[in-house]
């Protein structure tokens, strides 16, 4: 980053020349995204022209464009893409992109053929520039985010850290103790704010590492310094703050939004559904082969029932083909299987090995109790060593607020099998958890294709 890294501790570091402003690459970056998802739409249309028709600029085509353009920015308008959002994540930028281009097909195709306008829009133009602005505005939004983060080394806001009596070090930013240039917010005369003046500079982003009885007078300080204005609070770390909020007149902190929003909750179903779907479809004649055979090698019945905690903590009975002898099967889930274990069927060997005994959860999937792709259903016994498994993590109830999946991040990753000591849960736990935090479509179809290469497991017994 452009100015200098003090280094040092806080009571020793001399005054750090602030570092410059972004806010002129900030716009050019904003101009530039605007600028992408128009020739992204353009650049679709005229290829679906081509495609479809042979020239690009058939009158179908070109009117298709035309109406979907102000649709298309209107929606996306609302949600702010073109914002400091694009540096915090550019993958939700790009689900902002395309679900704006979703809705404006949906609303250009409404006005065209429900309300009969007349318009020449074609069908199979819209839908080939459809799938082709979707590749475009991803991969558009993925190369200026690699572009510009490279250029502002990581920090798309000049930040500059003021430091008064107490010891932090944060690496890459900039920072300067206020002992070192004579500042205080106790002292609130005109030098002192000409002092932060010099200090802030052109600086977009203050933040100040201070005691907690300091706090409410360096607030009071930088509300008239035209910048963003942080303090830093160690003890809510363990609160997980993710923002702040208010109550009449009463400040809160924002601990937990629910990983998925409505639209992402509504998407994630709609998957659900389809691959659930056209899975039993295709799948039919295995299921009945496979119930066929669990009745010929042992009595009992083909499925196996276990309560299960679902989303909301929630119990459920999750579903499986049987592979233990009737009289022997575990339930509570207290007893993890080993390899060779005796209350195995031969059946059960073949289906627990190749993940077969899991099929009938799209079941699960369908009645709405799972999912395909999420955290994987723990039986409510089940032991990490001699612990239960909330007893091993503090956070294990976190990943409840998904609904459990068929596959997830920690099967794909090799956690799976016998968990016989609290690493071997604790690994999957936090696979769970960087799952929910970043979640997306895109991650789930990558998961969904990744399973197929452990189904075969050697921890699959």
């Amino acid at each position: 980053m452009t100015g200098s890294r003090v280094v040092g501790t806080p009571f020793q570091v001399e005054q750090a020349r602030p570092p410059s402003s972004r806010r002129g690459i900030r716009l050019l970056t904003y101009g530039l995204l605007a600028l992408g998802d128009f020739v992204s739409l353009v650049i679709a249309f005229l290829l679906g022209n081509f495609v479809r028709f042979g020239t690009i600029y058939d009158p179908s085509g070109i009117v298709s464009l035309v109406v979907m353009l102000p649709i298309f920015f209107g929606v996306i308008a609302q949600r702010k893409p073109y914002s400091g959002r694009f540096f915090i994540s550019w993958r939700r930028s790009a689900r902002d992109a395309i679900t704006a281009l979703v809705t404006s097909i949906a609303v250009a195709g409404f006005v065209a053929f429900y309300l009969h306008a007349n318009l020449d829009i074609s069908r199979s133009v819209v839908l080939i520039a459809g799938c082709l602005a979707a590749v475009l505005l991803v991969g558009g939004r993925w190369l200026l985010s690699q572009v510009v983060m490279a250029v502002v080394h990581g920090q798309p806001v000049a930040t500059l850290m003021i430091v008064d009596g107490v010891d932090i070090a944060v690496p890459n930013v900039a920072r300067v103790s206020a002992d070192s240039v004579n500042l205080s917010p106790r002292r609130a005369d005109p030098a002192d704010f000409a002092r932060l003046n010099a200090v802030v500079g052109s600086c977009e982003r203050v933040v100040i590492a201070c005691p907690p009885d300091r706090r409410a007078d360096w607030a009071a300080l930088l509300k008239g310094a035209n910048v963003m204005c942080e303090i830093v609070t160690p003890e809510l770390d363990g609160l997980g703050m993710i923002r702040s909020s208010s109550l009449v007149g009463m400040s809160t902190i924002v601990t937990s939004l629910g990983p998925l929003d409505t639209m992402n909750r509504a998407v994630k179903r709609a998957f659900d559904l389809a691959v659930a779907t056209v899975a039993l479809v295709l799948l039919a004649p295995l299921l009945i082969v496979v119930a066929i055979a669990i009745r010929i090698d042992s009595a009992g019945p083909v499925f196996f029932r276990q309560p299960r905690m679902g989303r909301n903590n929630l119990l459920f009975d999750v579903l499986k083909f049987r592979s233990m002898r009737t009289d022997q099967c575990d339930t509570a889930g207290d007893r993890s299987t080993e390899r060779g274990d005796p209350r195995i069927t031969r059946v059960g060997r073949v289906i627990r090995a190749t993940s077969i005994d899991e099929l009938p959860q799209l079941f699960n999937v369908l009645n709405g109790a799972m999912s395909i792709v999420g955290p994987r259903p723990h039986a409510l016994g089940s032991l990490a060593g001699d612990k239960l498994f909330w007893e091993v993590d503090d956070q294990y109830w976190d990943r409840h607020a998904m609904k459990p999946g068929i596959t997830g991040l920690a099967q794909v990753h090799g956690y799976r099998g016998a968990t016989e000591a609290p690493e071997d849960l604790t690994k999957r736990l936090r696979a769970d958890i960087a799952y929910m935090r970043d979640w997306s479509i895109w991650r789930d179809l990558r998961i969904l294709a990744a399973t197929v290469r452990v189904i075969f497991h050697r921890n699959a017994y």
